[in-house]
């Protein structure tokens, strides 16, 4: 059988995606009665991280524990790929060594390059472009708390960045609208067959038109990982688009909030958001583990049913 890798959100079926969310609930409710689960006694993850995290990090390495294998931290500093061997040797060495792997770097033609010449399954912990992992958490936690999101709105409010780019890949899959509002010149390219004006996709720079009835409301910081040269002009220009209390009641009046973390309280969402009724922030936050935990599952073990 060949080898599968999850590098961006297209990369498997609205079926599969079904299976990975019935799996991450099993998963979460044996872990919360406390009840052992262990099929990848023996097995190595191996995380490689030319970015730095916390949750990407502690959710990985968690979750590969519990299922009883072993999870490996390497930073770019501490391997040769730092140093600039190729990453195709890399990938031909480590994919021989580790069972699995996951990458969070910079361009997806590192995880793209890294996969193909790799033995082992790849997984996508981030890049400049794509943040899979991200929007498989975020998509179970809202059907956990609201349902199927088919025919909802998610209104990202905020940069064009790589969450709100796979947030797009998913709106195809899943048959729903993102509702995308940002500053002039940080507008969301043309991707992945999907245009403006679609059934999919709509794009302003009016953030309460975006916010207008949407079913989930989503931000992330103004100054992502790799552009802090441009931080105080990014603040200037994003002083609009902060999710405050006002802001969310133009959504549905059963719309929840999410945001990937870190937060800036103050500076893209306001305190009485993050913190608030409508936020899911921690839920979404934990089940970076629980979906990954699936996905690990997947990639190794095919569906698994008991």
């Amino acid at each position: 059988m060949s080898v599968r890798h999850f590098l961006q959100f297209t990369d498997f079926t609205r079926d599969e995606y079904e299976h990975l969310f019935a799996r991450s609930r099993v998963l979460k409710d044996r872990l919360r009665r406390g009840e052992l689960y262990q099929p990848l006694v023996g097995k190595t993850l191996a995380m490689i991280f030319e970015k730095s995290s916390t949750r990407t990090r502690v959710s990985f390495e968690a979750g590969m524990n519990q299922f009883g294998g072993h999870a490996m931290f390497l930073a770019s500093k501490d391997t040769q790929l730092g140093r600039g061997e190729p990453i195709e040797d890399v990938a031909r060495v480590i994919g021989r060594m580790c069972d699995i792997v996951m990458l969070r770097t910079y361009e997806q033609r590192i995880v793209d390059t890294f996969a193909a010449y790799s033995n082992a399954p790849v997984i996508n912990g981030l890049t400049n472009e794509y943040h899979p992992c991200q929007t498989l958490a975020d998509i179970f936690t809202y059907i956990e708390h609201r349902g199927s999101i088919e025919g909802k709105t998610v209104a990202w409010i905020g940069d064009s960045n790589n969450i709100s780019r796979t947030w797009l890949q998913a709106a195809k899959i899943f048959n729903f609208k993102l509702r995308l509002a940002c500053p002039k010149g940080y507008e969301m390219q043309v991707i992945d067959g999907i245009h403006y004006g679609s059934e999919h996709f709509e794009q302003t720079n009016d953030p309460r038109a975006a916010a207008e009835g949407a079913d989930l409301v989503s931000t992330d910081v103004c100054v992502s990982m790799g552009y802090e040269r441009e931080s105080l002009q990014r603040r200037v220009d994003f002083l609009n688009y902060k999710v405050s209390s006002e802001l969310m009641k133009l959504a549905d009046k059963d719309a929840v909030f999410m945001h990937c973390l870190p937060a800036h309280r103050g500076e893209e969402v306001d305190p009485e958001v993050l913190d608030g009724p409508q936020s899911i922030v921690w839920d979404e936050a934990e089940n970076r583990m629980h979906t990954q935990k699936a996905l690990i599952e997947f990639l190794l073990l095919g569906r698994v049913d008991n």
